[in-house]
């Protein structure tokens, strides 16, 4: 399984059962869930293996595909579509199936406009989702036995798992395109991220060994290695993270961080924590940090950066245009 929306849901977790041990044992879990991504996985080369454009269907019905470990077939163009996860949602408007959706996630909130609801991705009541009527389901794992609970009233679910690679990405949104009835669409989407991907890879300005960062998660210094899929992203831009693995999302301290003394340090806690550059600057001994003295500290959109979909483009591109203002001169050091 993976979660609707990332790393945002283990912190919710942990925060909520304090028996440290407890934490620990969550956050193992975690990493089975989570999507994962080596090093060598995500290299400047985005497109993998895989042809630009490749569709697995042509669009036509009935139509069989992957969903999760196993496939659905769907017997026509579905016209009534819930989507529980934020990831599908913004994959389905941009393969330009929003008129299809009438319904989405409480946690899906972009594109602006879509139909919101107090539907939960987490927990989901098969009876409150069959409410709106649907003949498909999106969502990006079986929580809750979703599946087999919508599958007794013969909707079908079509699962996304947490992207691990950007051809996961890519695949994903051929899929939606192919089961929404928009097989051209979906190829554009995927065509045009793929070349504003490499345009900012091609762009970086070359060094000798990758910009460190660190990504604040929250407040309590929650990070990312480079194991996740956000931090092969930040690879593929020639970064390197603080955060030591095998752990995916380990909690850092203080102190490790101001020995580490990333060139480049991410927030992603502004709008749930507060926390802004002038935050950050203000904490004892961070402003001898090289990301605060060179002025390098970023606040990210949490969606954005914890998301896999169209917007990673956005990411990369804001990532890009940080990382190419760095002198090379000056890191690493």
């Amino acid at each position: 399984m993976s979660h609707p929306i990332g790393w945002r849901t283990v912190f919710r977790i942990s925060r909520s059962v304090p028996n440290p041990s407890r934490v620990t044992c969550l956050r193992a879990a975690v990493l089975a869930l989570v999507a994962v991504v080596t090093l060598g996985a995500c290299s400047s080369d985005t497109g993998g293996d895989r042809p630009a454009g490749t569709i697995e269907n042509d669009g036509t019905y009935p139509l069989t595909v992957p969903s999760g470990d196993t496939t659905i077939t769907i017997d026509a163009q579905p016209a009534s579509i819930v989507s529980l996860s934020p990831s599908a949602t913004e994959m389905l408007y941009a393969v330009g199936a929003g008129d299809q959706v009438v319904a989405v996630d409480d946690q899906s909130n972009y594109p602006e406009g879509v139909p919101s609801t107090s539907l939960s991705g987490y927990t989901p009541n098969v009876e409150a989702v069959l409410g709106y009527e649907p003949d498909l389901v999106v969502a990006s794992d079986d929580a809750g036995d979703l599946v087999a609970g919508l599958a007794r009233a013969k909707v079908p679910t079509l699962l996304l798992p947490a992207a691990a690679t950007l051809d996961d990405v890519y695949t994903q949104i051929e899929r939606v395109g192919a089961v929404t009835g928009h097989v051209a669409d979906a190829a554009g989407v995927v065509a045009s991220m793929r070349s504003d991907i490499d345009a900012v890879v091609a762009g970086l300005p070359p060094r000798a060994q990758p910009l460190t960062y660190y990504q604040e998660l929250d407040d309590t210094y929650f990070s990312i290695a480079d194991t996740t899929f956000i931090g092969g992203v930040y690879a593929m831009l020639g970064l390197r993270s603080i955060a030591p693995g095998p752990d995916a999302y380990p909690q850092l301290s203080a102190e490790s961080i101001l020995a580490a003394n990333p060139d480049l340090i991410f927030l992603a806690d502004q709008e749930c924590c507060g926390v802004t550059p002038e935050v950050v600057a203000a904490r004892p001994g961070w402003n001898e940090l090289t990301a605060v003295r060179d002025g390098n500290v970023h606040p990210l959109d949490a969606d954005v950066a914890s998301r896999w979909g169209p917007r990673v483009v956005d990411l990369v591109r804001q990532v890009g245009q940080i990382v190419s203002a760095v002198p090379a001169e000056s890191a690493p050091r």
